[in-house]
C-alpha cells in the first residue's frame, strides 16, 4: 500500500502536463520560473563560499527561517485541496499509523520539497568550504527538510479541519494584514542597517534567537560548529521540533479520519462575506456588519481616507517654520494614531435603524462595544505598524522606535476606549445612507463638536505622560523611550478596557433613548 500511494503521488506530479494545450504551457512556464528561481538562489549560496563565516551564518539562518515560515503559511493563504489529505485514503483499511508516516514520506514528494533540497544541498556545500563537516551539513539538510515538509503537512491539516468552510477573500486578506504587520517592519529595518564591511550587531543578535528556536536551529547546525558555538542547543532544538511535528501529524491523522467533513457545496457560506469569516456570536455578527459598512459605505470610505492626508498636512506648518526634516518626520504617525482612536466617536449614529435590531434583539453591551471596534483594529493596527519604522527611518535613530510606538498606542487606544463611551452617552446626526458623506445635517445643538472634541483631548490628556517620555527620548534618554513604550501600551489599553466597560453598560441603560435618536435622526 506505501508502494501503491507514492506512485499515486508521482503520478499526480505527471498528471499536472496533462490537459488542453494553455493549461500545459502555463505548468511548463511556471516550472521554468522555479527551475530558473532555484538555479539563481544556488548560484548565489555557492558565491558564499569565500564570504566571511558570520555572513554565511547570517544569510543561512535568516533565510532558512524564512522558509520555513513560508511552508507553514502558504496553507494558510492557499486554497486548494490536499491530494494527500488523509480522508482520501479512510477506505483503504491502513492503521492511522501506518497512513501517517506514508503521507509524511509521499509529502516529501513535491516540487516546492525538491527546490528546498536543492538550496539546502548547496548550503551544506557552502559549509563544507568553510571547513565544517559534510555530518554537519547532511545533518542540517534532513532535519530542516523535515521540519519544512512536516509543517506544511500539518498547517494544511488545521486548515482543512478549521478553514475549509471560511476560505474566502476576506480571510485571506486578514491573513495578508497579519504578514504585513511582521515583514515589512523587519525589512524596514533590515534596510536601514549599515553593513559598513561587516554583519550588524542586531542582525547578530536575531541569527543568535533563531538559532535555538524551532524555525532555524535546523539550518544554524553548520554555522554554530564552524562558529564554536553550542551546536548541541541547536541540534536538540532542532530535532525535539521534527519530533513534535511528527506528533502533531499523527494527531491531524486521527481527527481528519474520525471526523465528519461537511458537504462542501459553496451554498452554506458563499457569499456571506465578512459573515461566513466571523464568529457565528452577537459580536462577530456586530463585526462582521461593521466591517461591510467601513469598506463599502463612502461615508466610512472618507473618513478613512482623510486620515492620511490630514496627517501629512501637520508636517507642512513645521516644515515651513523651519522645524529639521528628521523631527517633523515623527509628527505625522502620532496624529494618524489619533484620529484612528477619534474615528469610531459618532459610530451608531452611522447606524441609522439599524441599531434598533441590536437593542430589540437584547444584544449586550460588551458584544455592540468590541464589535463596532473590529474595523478600525483592523485597519488601524497594520497601518501604524508599517508607518511608525518608516518614520523611525526618516527620523535616523532607532532609538525612538519604542517611544514613537507606545505614544501611538496611547493615543490610538486610548481614543478607541473614550469612543467607545462617546458613541452611546452623546452621539449626533450625521449624512444619511445614501447621501453625501459631505453633507452634513442641521443640529440644534453643540453636543456634536462637544463629542469630537472631549474623546480627542481626552486621549492626548490620559497620553501626558507618554507624550513626555517620548519628548525625553527625542533629547537622547534612551531609558525614557523604553518607559514610553510600556507606559503607552499599558495607558491605552487601559484606558480601552474601561471604555468599553463604561460604554458597554451606557448601552444596556440608555437602549430606549438610542432607539428614539436613531428615529429621530
Amino acid at each position: 500500500m506505501a508502494a501503491h500511494i507514492l506512485r499515486l503521488r508521482i503520478a499526480l506530479l505527471l498528471g499536472t502536463f496533462r490537459g488542453e494545450a494553455r493549461h500545459v504551457v502555463r505548468v511548463v512556464a511556471v516550472l521554468l520560473i522555479v527551475v530558473a528561481g532555484t538555479a539563481a538562489a544556488c548560484w548565489a549560496l555557492l558565491t558564499l563560499g569565500e564570504a566571511r563565516t558570520d555572513e554565511t551564518l547570517a544569510v543561512t539562518v535568516l533565510g532558512g527561517s524564512a522558509i520555513t515560515l513560508g511552508f507553514a503559511l502558504a496553507p494558510l493563504f492557499g486554497a486548494a485541496e490536499d491530494p494527500l489529505d488523509p480522508r482520501r485514503f479512510a477506505l483503504f483499511g491502513l492503521s492511522r499509523g501506518s497512513l501517517a508516516v506514508v503521507l509524511a514520506f509521499a509529502g516529501l514528494l513535491s516540487v516546492p520539497i525538491l527546490v528546498l533540497l536543492a538550496i539546502a544541498i548547496c548550503s551544506a556545500v557552502v559549509w563544507s568550504d568553510h571547513g565544517v563537516p559534510v555530518a554537519a551539513g547532511i545533518l542540517s539538510v534532513v532535519l530542516g527538510v523535515l521540519t519544512c515538509s512536516l509543517l506544511a503537512r500539518v498547517c494544511m491539516a488545521l486548515a482543512s479541519l478549521f478553514l475549509r468552510e471560511r476560505r474566502s477573500r476576506e480571510l485571506s486578506g486578514v491573513f495578508v494584514l497579519v504578514v504585513l504587520v511582521v515583514v515589512v517592519p523587519v525589512g524596514v529595518f533590515l534596510a536601514s542597517l549599515e553593513w559598513e564591511g561587516s554583519v550588524p550587531p542586531q542582525l547578530l543578535e536575531a541569527v543568535d534567537w533563531l538559532a535555538i528556536t524551532p524555525i532555524g536551529a535546523a539550518w544554524a547546525i553548520p554555522g554554530t560548529v564552524a562558529e564554536g558555538g553550542d551546536v548541541w542547543l541547536s541540534i536538540g532544538v532542532a530535532s525535539a521540533t521534527v519530533v513534535v511535528l511528527a506528533l502533531l501529524w499523527a494527531w491531524a491523522v486521527k481527527r481528519l479520519l474520525t471526523t465528519t467533513e461537511r458537504p462542501s457545496t459553496g451554498r452554506e457560506r458563499g457569499g456571506l462575506g465578512w459573515f461566513g469569516v466571523a464568529p457565528g456570536t452577537p459580536g462577530g455578527a456586530i463585526a462582521a456588519r461593521s466591517l461591510l459598512y467601513w469598506f463599502g459605505d463612502r461615508r466610512y470610505v472618507v473618513n478613512g481616507l482623510v486620515i492620511p492626508f490630514a496627517a501629512v498636512i501637520t508636517a507642512v506648518p513645521l516644515l515651513i517654520a523651519g522645524v529639521p526634516p528628521e523631527l517633523v518626520a515623527l509628527v505625522p504617525v502620532p496624529f494618524a494614531a489619533l484620529f484612528l482612536g477619534w474615528l469610531p466617536h459618532d459610530d451608531l449614529a452611522y447606524d441609522s435603524t439599524a441599531v434598533w435590531m441590536h437593542i430589540a434583539s437584547g444584544v449586550r453591551g460588551i458584544s455592540d462595544r468590541v464589535g463596532r471596534l473590529v474595523p478600525v483594529l483592523l485597519v488601524g493596527v497594520p497601518l501604524l505598524a508599517v508607518a511608525i519604522p518608516v518614520a523611525t527611518v526618516l527620523h535616523g535613530r532607532w532609538a525612538m522606535l519604542p517611544a514613537l510606538t507606545g505614544v501611538c498606542a496611547s493615543l490610538f487606544f486610548a481614543g478607541l476606549g473614550l469612543s467607545s463611551i462617546s458613541s452611546v452617552v452623546a452621539p449626533y446626526a450625521v449624512s444619511r445612507p445614501g447621501e453625501s458623506p459631505f453633507q452634513q445635517p442641521q443640529r440644534t445643538s453643540s453636543s456634536g463638536a462637544v463629542a469630537q472634541g472631549l474623546v480627542m483631548l481626552g486621549a492626548i490628556v490620559v497620553s501626558a505622560p507618554v507624550l513626555w517620555c517620548g519628548w525625553l527620548a527625542l533629547r537622547g534618554d534612551t531609558d525614557a523611550a523604553t518607559t514610553a513604550l510600556w507606559g503607552g501600551l499599558a495607558i491605552g489599553l487601559g484606558v480601552l478596557v474601561v471604555g468599553i466597560g463604561i460604554g458597554s453598560i451606557v448601552f444596556e441603560r440608555r437602549g430606549g433613548r438610542l432607539m428614539e435618536f436613531a428615529e429621530a435622526t
